[in-house]
Formats: structure tokens, C-alpha cells, sequence
């Protein structure tokens, strides 16, 4: 057996017994077609669909095949949940946060400002409702979500000049979208959509004062430490970004629940070597970075006091004409203060015991 498939057998469990001859035999043969809502340059994010397909393959005898595509090879990043809404496509790989023009309440699956970490948002999908009440809000547009790991925290964004204090927002033009961009309107800065190709040559010719992308593995590809040096910390815009598989809901239903099964382990399976991947990678991305010129900033607390603010503002703006996005609000942040209780206790106290003795040698 190939390492691939031992892999994927082993870690699908139960869902792995259908790819014995006798159970592969009554088992429908299917092949769909996969659209992401990435572009090939995050290629972990980009292996992770083919990991996902791969484990399907391998659990079923072959027998349920899923094409992998990159953003823009059948269906721009964008437009893939109305891809799979319509039935033209099958399933997507995406991060949900990406459609919350059409619903607010779908960045909750993803990660929002001064939301949960990489970890919490697991638990809240898997054990404290999420997964239900993103359900709730998929329900008209057709589809099924299923977890399918986390790239982990963002970084703040690179900036061409320092930010010392709240008031240096004011007027401050910043690639940066969905509900951050809101947050950053109430500081007084201007969000601007920058698709990835524009976003150096903007902050070179000052179209742009700063640019949030995402976490030092994929943003080593931009370069943009030539440009715009200043890389600010933590990412206040999203602890979390945990990706999905989406699927048309009628193409789900007809699924036998084997198939179901092996989907959502296969899913698991591609998450959790997303993250691991991440992490790992992460570190050398950045000492790569600093080296090549770019500045570590922290972001300080007169800044992130400012921001919290401004996102709990949005929050209840939302909130007061968005009964459902209040409901997903009012559980997510239930959870987020009850994760804290914990993590103060044991995680935080322990990550920073370490982090100082790091820095003692």
C-alpha cells in the first residue's frame, strides 16, 4: 500500500472499510469536480485539496474521484458558493468569511476580529454548536460545510510607516476586507479591495499605506517587506482561518452515508495537515522575512483597545438588523470568554513561561 493511502486508511478509520472489493462493488461510482477559492501560490492550501481528494479516493477503491482546481481554472475564487448554490460545480474548498457580502454571519465559521484562536475554533465548530448554526445560515443557499483545518493567526499587515496610536488610522488606506475593513473604517481608515497581483505595486506607488494578506509562509511570496517594511503583530482581524469543503446540499443528500462519512473524515484528515504545515513552515518564512528587511512592530494596547472597540461597535450595528448573525454573535462570544477561562490558566501561562525563557537563551 502506498504512504498515501495507508495514511488515508488509517486515519479515515471505520469510513476505510469500504475499500474492500465486496463493499467497493455495491458502492456508486462518482466524479466531481472541486473549485477552490485559492490561487495556486498558497500551495499548502492548495495540497490540502489534493490531500482531500486523494483520502476519498484511496477509502473508496477509486470509485469517488474529485478533480481539484485552483481559483480561476473553472471558477473564480469569489463566485464559488454560487458555483456550488447552482449545482454547476459539486464542491469548493474555501474559507467562508470570503461570502460574507451575501450574509454576515459566515465570517463566524472562518474567524473574525478579536475572535477565537486556530484551537478554539475547532472546539466551537465541533463541540459548542458551530457547526449547527453555520448550518442554519447555509441552509438557503443550498449547502453543506464540513471543517477542513486552519492556516492558524494572521499577522496585522505591513504598513510603510509606523503606527504608534489610534489616530494614525485616520485616513490610512489599507488592503484589508469583510468585517476587518469595517473595524477599520471606525478607526477612520479606508479599506481598499486590492486583488494579490496589485497589491505591492500599490503600496510601492502609494495607491495603498498598508496591506493585511495573511501569515509569513504566503506572504514571504509578495515580497512586500520591499515596499511596505513595517510588519505588524498579532492580527487583530482574525485569530482564526479555518477553512471548509462545501457542498451543493442536494449532491450531499444523495450520497449513501459512507460516502458521507469518508467526506468528512477526508476533510479532517486534509485540515489537520493544513495546520501542521502552517506551523511548521511559519518560523523559517519568518526569519526569512526579517531577514530580507522586514520589521517586526507589535501593534500596542492604546491600538488594540481602539480596535476591540471598534469591532464590538460593528458587532452591535450588524446585530440590530441581523437577527441571525446576533444568535451566531451572542454563542461565539459566549464560547470565545469560556475558552479564556481555560486557556489563561493553562495554555497562555505556559506558551508565555516559554517565550521568556526563549528570549533568556
Amino acid at each position: 500500500m502506498k504512504r498515501r493511502q495507508f495514511l488515508a486508511a488509517s486515519t479515515l478509520g471505520a469510513a476505510s472499510v469500504l475499500a474492500t472489493p465486496a463493499l467497493a462493488q455495491t458502492s456508486p461510482e462518482l466524479k466531481w469536480r472541486l473549485t477552490s477559492s485559492f490561487p495556486s501560490t498558497f500551495d499548502i492550501v492548495q495540497e490540502s485539496a489534493k490531500v482531500f481528494a486523494s483520502a476519498v479516493a484511496a477509502a473508496t477503491d477509486n470509485r469517488f474521484q474529485i478533480a481539484v482546481f485552483a481559483s480561476g481554472e473553472i471558477k473564480p475564487g469569489l463566485q464559488a458558493l454560487e458555483a456550488v448554490q447552482s449545482g454547476e460545480i459539486e464542491i469548493a474548498h474555501t474559507a467562508l468569511n470570503l461570502f460574507a457580502t451575501h450574509e454576515p454571519a459566515l465570517a463566524f465559521a472562518t474567524g473574525v476580529p478579536f475572535g477565537l484562536n486556530a484551537r478554539q475554533q475547532a472546539a466551537w465548530w465541533t463541540e459548542g454548536g458551530g457547526r449547527e448554526l453555520v448550518d442554519e445560515v447555509l441552509k438557503p443557499f443550498g449547502a453543506v460545510a464540513l471543517a477542513c483545518g486552519n492556516t492558524g493567526a494572521q499577522m496585522g499587515g505591513w504598513f510603510r510607516r509606523e503606527v504608534k496610536a489610534p489616530a494614525d488610522f485616520n485616513e490610512l488606506k489599507m488592503r484589508i476586507g469583510g468585517l476587518s475593513g469595517r473595524v477599520l473604517e471606525k478607526l477612520g481608515g479606508v479599506p481598499v479591495a486590492t486583488p494579490a497581483a496589485e497589491i505591492k505595486s500599490s503600496l510601492e506607488s502609494g495607491a495603498l499605506d498598508a496591506a493585511q494578506w495573511a501569515g509569513p509562509h504566503d506572504d514571504e511570496r509578495l515580497a512586500l517587506q520591499k515596499v511596505a517594511p513595517a510588519y505588524y503583530f498579532p492580527g487583530w482581524q482574525q485569530g482564526s482561518n479555518a477553512l471548509h469543503i462545501l457542498i451543493n446540499q442536494a449532491k450531499w443528500a444523495e450520497l449513501p452515508a459512507s460516502y458521507q462519512a469518508i467526506l468528512t473524515a477526508a476533510a479532517s484528515l486534509a485540515g489537520t495537515s493544513t495546520q501542521a504545515k502552517y506551523d511548521a513552515r511559519n518560523p523559517d518564512s519568518l526569519k526569512k522575512l526579517v531577514v530580507d528587511g522586514a520589521k517586526l512592530k507589535p501593534f500596542g494596547g492604546e491600538i488594540m483597545d481602539a480596535a476591540n472597540a471598534a469591532a464590538n461597535a460593528v458587532y452591535a450595528e450588524i446585530s440590530a438588523s441581523d437577527p441571525q448573525f446576533a444568535k451566531i454573535l451572542s454563542a461565539y462570544m459566549a464560547f470565545r470568554n469560556d475558552e479564556y477561562l481555560w486557556f489563561q490558566v493553562g495554555e497562555v501561562a505556559y506558551d508565555n513561561y516559554l517565550v521568556r525563557a526563549r528570549a533568556r537563551g
